[in-house]
């Protein structure tokens, strides 16, 4: 019941689709009903005495019924379904808004394949509660309400003996509905191992077939899928055997009703009129209380999954807005970091960080793999979370500024690029909001599904099209300062080429500069380029840096490095290493130094001219 209370916050801006969606339940139940009585009373009236009239009127009433029964049915299905799709839109974005708005770490700790089983799998088993379960629960309540009354007005003595197999009922459904609700919940727990097997593979398909391991991981895949069949198949028992057990049980009441309701009519006292409508009736409570066990079945899988979804809404993402965050004047790019000590898991990776960088400066970051490069600068957009009054952004401390001010300002470029599966134009300006404003403020106020047979979707995909041809001299601008543009020249669809998932069609020097063309186009305050040139050769890394040199002048950038030319020119160069910056200074003063950068410099020089001479 928890889990339904939660639920039931999504209810409130199609409350009245669900009101009217059960008033018109209940209208096409009270027409749908009224046929037995219709029928009942034909066979007693016609049997009385049969006039064309009464032969023309009853068939055509009965008719008239059924069609308001249709009318009232069509618009409640309407109402209902379409309430449920709304709702289900709502959850999709609350969780993707959810997903979206998680640290790093987050990630890390959860497969995406489970997460993309609980935004597929188990919301469409959700959805079930909203449309069908509402729609047959109040058929079964209405038709009670209404029938029961009848039935006892008809005759109590035959109404009291359909109760003899009702406890039978209710203990099918109590016992199955249990079981089917156990096994559905760890049936969509075992169905994200294999959504994630199968997302690993196939994002991790070079890897398998590099090592020859494609059918090895076939057949590790058929086994899942095996149990999976299996674990849903014992689900299927339980759920086959609900419906013929009720059948059974209700068919007991139906039967004593037929063995001493036939004599009652053949002594006169019930007409057979009468006894034709208590048939009649029953039969249809007999449906509705049959689809009551269709309500359980699906009452008990959307419950488990309901539990699953919330689980991931009610995470609270560990970087977020602090309480006191105000936006800030227009950020300059001062960047200071005042005895920082940052750790995972309670193991310290940096140690009492103190550094200061002006405006407009550029400062590297060079040492051994793991001395705490990366994740110094990842700490600037909060990507990582510092301690508070550890770093200051303009000399206020980070976490008083709204995440969004502070990553707008910042282009970043990480270690391991990705692109999207869409076009190299599209990549490029993905940083640049180039929503049309006419799109943002419909976006804005009306963030409703609407059925518009997809015109909505269509004119938002041709606006941002044309929003990005507006822009093709800016992303034409950063390809050339990241020294991609030659590179494009030679694609058959130029800036349209599509880069497929993961920018799998492209180099990973070319990814590397679209990257950095992304971060350039952006036009940011910041710009911290970690470890971006990695995969580039020395000629590209040159083109790259006199590109870069006109857009650092007025920007803070951070370089973090391993390569002593991609920082020489920079104005200040911290030297990391186990977490601690242990030299500081420009180029050739940490070459006068005669310390660990000098020693760098001196192997990079020698693995240059060992390479020049092979």
């Amino acid at each position: 019941m928890e889990e339904l209370k939660k639920f039931a916050r999504y209810f409130s801006p199609y409350k009245l689709n669900v009101i009217f969606g059960i008033l018109f339940i209940l209208c096409s139940m009270a027409f749908g009903l009224a046929v037995p009585y219709l029928v009942g009373q034909a066979i007693d009236d016609i049997s009385a005495e049969a006039t064309w009239n009464k032969i023309i009127y009853y068939p055509l009433a009965i008719l008239g019924v059924n069609f308001l029964s249709g009318v009232f049915l069509f618009w409640q299905r309407r109402l209902l379904i379409n309430a449920s799709r709304h709702i289900e839109y709502d959850m999709r974005r609350d969780f993707y808004a959810s997903l979206v708005n998680q640290p790093l770490e987050y990630f890390q700790n959860n497969r995406v394949g489970d997460l993309m089983a609980r935004a597929t799998n188990d919301l469409s088993a959700i959805r079930q509660i909203v449309g069908p379960m509402i729609l047959y629960s109040f058929q079964a309540i209405f038709a009670l309400c209404i029938v029961l009354p009848i039935l006892l007005r008809t005759n109590i003595k035959l109404t009291l003996l359909i109760l003899i197999p009702m406890p039978f009922v209710s203990l099918t459904v109590k016992f199955l509905g249990g079981q089917i609700h156990v096994r559905f919940e760890k049936i969509q727990e075992f169905f994200s191992d294999i959504t994630a097997r199968a997302q690993e593979n196939l994002s991790g398909v070079r890897v398998v077939r590099a090592y020859a391991q494609e059918t090895s991981e076939i057949e590790k895949f058929q086994e899942l899928n095996r149990e999976y069949a299996k674990r849903n198949i014992s689900l299927v028992k339980y759920g086959a055997a609900m419906r013929p057990l009720l059948f059974f049980f209700i068919g007991l009441g139906f039967v004593i009703i037929v063995a001493v309701g036939v004599p009652m009519t053949v002594r006169g006292e019930i007409t057979a009129g009468e006894f034709t409508s208590y048939i009649l009736y029953l039969q249809r409570m007999i449906w509705y209380l049959i689809a009551l066990g269709y309500v359980v079945n699906l009452y008990q899988r959307g419950t488990a999954s309901l539990k699953r979804f919330n689980v991931v809404l009610e995470t609270e993402p560990t970087i977020k807005d602090a309480i006191d965050a105000r936006k800030q004047p227009q950020i300059q790019g001062k960047i200071e970091f005042r005895n920082l000590t940052f750790g995972y898991n309670g193991k310290p990776v940096l140690r009492d960080i103190n550094l200061e960088i002006e405006p407009g400066k550029t400062v590297a970051l060079v040492g051994k793999t793991g001395s705490g490069k990366s994740t110094l600068v990842s700490l600037v957009p909060r990507l990582l979370d510092a301690p508070e009054d550890t770093i200051f952004i303009d000399d206020v401390p980070i976490h008083r500024f709204p995440l969004e001010q502070i990553r707008r300002a910042i282009g970043f470029v990480p270690q391991e690029t990705f692109l999207f599966s869409d076009t190299l134009a599209e990549n490029i300006a993905f940083g640049v909001d180039v929503q049309s404003p006419k799109s943002k403020v419909q976006s804005q106020e009306n963030n409703r599904l609407t059925t518009n047979d997809g015109k909505s979707a269509s004119e938002s995909s041709n606006g941002r099209q044309s929003a990005i041809r507006n822009l093709q001299p800016e992303i034409e601008r950063a390809a050339e300062i990241a020294g991609l543009a030659d590179d494009i020249k030679d694609f058959p669809y130029k800036y349209e080429q599509l880069v497929g998932e993961r920018g799998i069609t492209l180099s990973g020097g070319q990814k590397q500069r679209t990257a950095i063309a992304r971060a350039v186009m952006r036009n940011p305050r910041i710009l911290i380029l970690d470890d971006s040139l990695s995969a580039v050769d020395t000629y590209t890394e040159e083109k790259i840096l006199n590109g870069l040199r006109d857009v650092r002048q007025n920007r803070t950038t951070l370089i973090v490095s391993h390569r002593i030319s991609t920082v020489r020119d920079a104005d200040l160069i911290c030297v990391m290493h186990n977490g601690q910056i242990i030299e500081r200074g420009t180029h050739d003063e940490l070459i006068r130094l005669g310390g660990e950068y000098a020693d760098l410099y001196e192997r990079q020089l020698l693995e240059e001219e060992l390479d020049a001479t092979s």
